[in-house]
């Protein structure tokens, strides 16, 4: 009896630790998800790169001021233009690699940082998120854009905001860098031991916004990323169908890079040429 109250007791405790684990995942989980401190304070601006910007300030539909910048393309005639909408860290600052390569292929780029992060004002949020985004694309769309002329392309979680936006304005293209099928999902193979499609407060539901868009997606992810398991990218291209492509890249989740080779610049450059002309 004595060696049974003390398994019991053993069983308590660690049921109660459990609980007051998942209670606090449940309390704090927006510092699972959003990381806007880092690289806060890096200085870069696309005229590291030789590019003419501008520096914006973009309002949103609840107020919020988004930093953004607009950098024209360098090369011919304009080909349309890709908004940029980064991952669940760092700022616009940390993408400035991207912007020479769709320069040269006669794409404007206009990046945001969503609010909370970089010099934009406000908190974080998944509503947020998408607000920030839904502003972004009335800019463009002010700017004289339509929406065949507008790419968009969506980093890790920004993958899930581009993917919903998608479904909404039909956009010429949806490019889908290192992005998973769900927030649910992705936190369930990170989390096997916590309840998360209990507890979860998010849905980032990249899987459904590529279903419900009907253009044409470039998904482009690495085997190696440690973070987001390359079948998230097979279930992605496997949603789109025909529309759908898969671009493999090399490298971690944090440092494989869309441009890495002249194959890949090749391969995005000729993805968007056909989305362009209407051959996908």
């Amino acid at each position: 009896m004595a060696a049974l109250n003390a398994l019991l007791r053993i069983l308590f405790v660690g049921l109660a630790a459990w609980v007051l684990v998942v209670a606090w995942v449940w309390l704090t989980q927006d510092r699972l998800v959003y990381f806007p401190q880092v690289g806060r304070d890096n200085p870069a601006t696309p005229a590291a790169a030789g590019l003419r910007f501008e520096d914006l300030r973009i309002r949103t539909e609840d107020g919020e001021t988004l930093a953004a910048w607009w950098v024209p393309a360098t090369k011919g005639e304009m080909q349309g233009a890709v908004l940029l909408l980064h991952g669940n860290a760092g700022s616009i600052a940390d993408r400035i690699i991207y912007l020479p390569h769709f320069a040269a292929m006669g794409y404007g780029v206009l990046l945001i940082d969503y609010r909370g992060y970089g010099r934009s004002s406000g908190t974080p949020s998944e509503a947020g998120t998408h607000a920030d985004a839904r502003a972004a694309w009335r800019w463009l769309e002010e700017r004289g854009f339509a929406a065949g002329d507008i790419v968009l392309m969506g980093e890790s979680l920004g993958g899930a905001v581009a993917a919903q936006l998608a479904a909404v304005t039909r956009p010429r293209a949806l490019l889908l860098i290192s992005s998973f099928t769900s927030v649910n999902d992705l936190g369930a193979e990170l989390y096997p031991w916590l309840p998360v499609s209990w507890i979860s407060r998010f849905r980032y539901d990249t899987l459904q916004g590529v279903r419900d868009y009907r253009g044409p997606v470039l998904v482009v992810h690495s085997r190696d990323d440690e973070i987001v398991p390359f079948r998230h990218a097979q279930r992605l291209q496997a949603a789109a169908g025909l529309r759908g492509q898969l671009l493999e890249l090399r490298g971690g989740h944090n440092d494989a890079f869309l441009f890495g080779t002249p194959q890949q610049v090749t391969a995005v450059a000729g993805f968007l040429r056909s989305a362009a002309e209407g051959n996908m």
